[in-house]
């Protein structure tokens, strides 16, 4: 019994970190509705900045002193983030605000790591709390105590804030309605900037309390966010109170599921997000949230299939890959295969994030299950590289299958977490399982068959297989199934109202796209003879997005040129430079504000005929719209 109070202690302790860079990322998205993957990394900051500070400044006065000052340094950054970047993309969809933040995750990892190296760093302990207390007989760190105090003195203080105070009333207007409180005369943009810094400095704050607790490393933002996000959904996105029960349920689950359920314990805290989403979507103590801009797939000018023209440049395109044999060498060849399959995987996703408007945050999830399909089918059951091709498929079609049954009755915000709370399950699923899956130390042997064993051959393997994927996304876009498909991504009211399935239509979307990109894992798996969890993590389905965005998500096939550019990219970078993360963070982050469209957006946008009919309808006053998007 008193082990079990002593684990449950804890729990609470850990749940006071949490709660602090929860409820200021509730906040931020309840009365800004962005969805800041840079928290983890004000968290992370917060830290790095405290230990630094700490380690100069003596006494207990000076230690919680360093905290404060830290947490306020970084709130600061947080306002100039604010009001340089996130006010350009406040009315735009998810998806931007993901990968904008997501990029600015991707500099501040790597600014980190120059200014205070790789090594983790060990703070000092708090003055007066180095200690332990006995509670029944066992001990508990005197610390942990305080941060069991602080949680709902901070919580109270949050209470009082809301609703004691004209600003307070303010955000919680915000939070129901913008448009009204905008209507009553109130200035968003710095009510938006004044939620943003205190949420700021709640996550500072919150990591800057972790240094006596635990080493400060580079890694503790992705570590800190996937808790935090599962903490904002189940509490309710912009409940504060929510948060605070969600912090301790999901710590407690933590700190007893590692004891009962071993096996499975970093799944425990995904299924109950997916479970809350499915039965309850809004959280907890959350509202329910009306949609207030368009998906990201929405477009303004119509889609038409290739002219002849175009049709002829892709087919000369495809001549010229088929003949870079010729003059690629086996490192070429290997870059070459991995950037087709970059295709494969990109562009199952913007079929159903453009012509579906089906925003997935977890789309690693299929690619994963692919790979791994693969490779279990060579491991497992001997199957030979063709059958095990068409294993990895089955897998990816089977997870999305069952995945999409539950994530196609949500939409916006919500079906966008539930991919992210079904990924999740997938990664630790394969990092836990170590006796099917071999944990993190993979499946390895996993070799293409002889006739495919040469780079030349896997290369065109991969060629094909890509060419085919896009050629079917593509008639399918523009088959009476993608019609309904666009239908209801651009009027889902009217569009059921004609009698369009939404759900059906949409669950077969999704399933279509998830075959492909277990295709795509399948591929990958013999690419590199190995798969590992890493293939069904976060940052790979963050890379799926960036892809879209880069190519145009608002076009057909916008993703086949962005997986070749951001592939070929990040494999340059790497070998080129120490600061591959920054300089991709800045290139999403620019890509973000500048153009949004895309490469392939962005030039269909700037066609000399276009422009001119452009012209000529803004002199005749009548509507001119563009005859293809690619």
């Amino acid at each position: 019994m008193a082990f079990i109070v002593v684990q449950f202690l804890t729990g609470l302790a850990n749940a006071a970190s949490l709660f602090l860079a929860a409820s200021g990322l509730s906040l931020i998205f309840g009365v800004t509705r962005i969805v800041n993957f840079a928290h983890g990394a004000f968290y992370m900051l917060g830290a790095y900045v405290a230990y630094s500070l700490t380690t100069r400044l003596d006494g207990a006065i000076g230690f919680w002193g360093a905290i404060v000052l830290a947490a306020g340094f970084v709130a600061l950054l947080g306002t100039l983030l604010e009001m340089t970047l996130l006010r350009r993309i406040y009315k735009a969809p998810e998806l931007f605000q993901l990968l904008a933040t997501f990029g600015v995750t991707l500099m501040v990892e790597d600014l980190v790591i120059l200014v205070w190296g790789p090594q983790d760093l060990l703070g000092p302990r708090a003055p007066g709390l180095a200690g332990a207390v006995e509670v029944m007989g066992l001990p508990v760190p005197t610390y942990d105590l305080l941060l069991i105090a602080l949680g709902p003195l901070v919580l109270a203080g949050l209470w009082l804030l809301m609703h004691r105070t004209r600003w307070g009333v303010l955000v919680r207007a915000a939070t129901q309605d913008r448009d009204m409180v905008a209507a009553l005369g109130v200035n968003q943009k710095w009510l938006f900037t004044g939620v943003f810094t205190l949420g700021v400095f709640l996550a500072a704050f919150g990591g800057g309390l972790q240094i006596p607790r635990t080493a400060v490393t580079h890694l503790m933002d992705l570590t800190i966010i996937v808790e935090v996000f599962v903490v904002v959904v189940i509490g309710g996105l912009g409940s504060i109170t929510g948060a605070f029960l969600a912090a301790i349920l999901i710590s407690e689950l933590n700190a007893f599921g590692i004891l009962v359920f071993p096996g499975i314990s970093l799944v425990l805290m995904f299924l109950v997000m997916a479970a809350v989403l499915v039965v309850r979507p809004w959280g907890f103590l959350g509202r329910p949230t009306k949609p207030d801009r368009r998906p990201a797939g929405a477009v303004s000018r119509p889609w038409r299939p290739l002219s002849p023209t175009l049709q002829a440049a892709g087919l000369a395109l495809l001549v010229i890959a088929a003949l870079m044999p010729l003059v690629l060498g086996t490192y070429g060849l290997g870059v070459g295969a991995q950037m087709l399959i970059a295709v494969i995987f990109a562009a199952s996703l913007q079929f159903m994030m453009s012509t579906g408007g089906l925003d997935s945050f977890g789309h690693a999830a299929y690619f994963g299950l692919g790979a791994y399909g693969a490779a279990l089918g060579v491991q497992w059951l001997g199957l030979p590289m063709e059958l095990a091709l068409v294993a990895g498929p089955l897998m990816g079609l089977a997870g999305a299958l069952v995945f999409g049954w539950f994530c196609v009755r949500l939409s916006g915000v919500y079906f966008a977490m539930l991919t992210l709370a079904f990924a999740q399950i997938a990664w630790s699923v394969a990092f836990q399982w170590v006796d099917v899956t071999g944990g993190d130390n993979g499946i390895l042997g996993v070799w293409p068959a002889e006739w495919a064993s040469g780079p030349e051959a896997f290369y065109w393997l991969a060629l094909a297989a890509a060419t085919v994927s896009v050629v079917v996304l593509r008639r399918l876009t523009f088959s009476p199934f993608g019609y309904r498909l666009r239908a209801l991504r651009d009027s889902p009211t009217r569009a059921e109202a004609i009698g369009i399935d939404r759900r059906g239509t949409q669950y077969a979307a999704f399933a279509i796209s998830g075959t492909l990109a277990g295709l795509a894992g399948a591929l990958f798996a013999f690419l590199k003879g190995s798969v590992f969890p890493d293939v069904l993590s976060i940052p790979f389905s963050i890379d799926a997005l960036v892809m879209v965005l880069l190519g145009g998500v608002a076009t057909v096939s916008g993703a086949v040129v962005g997986a070749l550019v951001y592939t070929l990219a990040s494999i340059w970078l790497v070998s080129q430079t120490d600061l591959s993360r920054l300089v991709l963070g800045g290139l999403i982050v620019f890509l973000v504000v500048a153009f949004p469209q895309g490469i392939v957006g962005t030039i269909a946008g700037m066609r000399p005929v276009e422009a001119w009919r452009a012209r000529r309808g803004a002199t005749t006053g009548r509507l001119v719209t563009a005859e293809t998007q690619p």
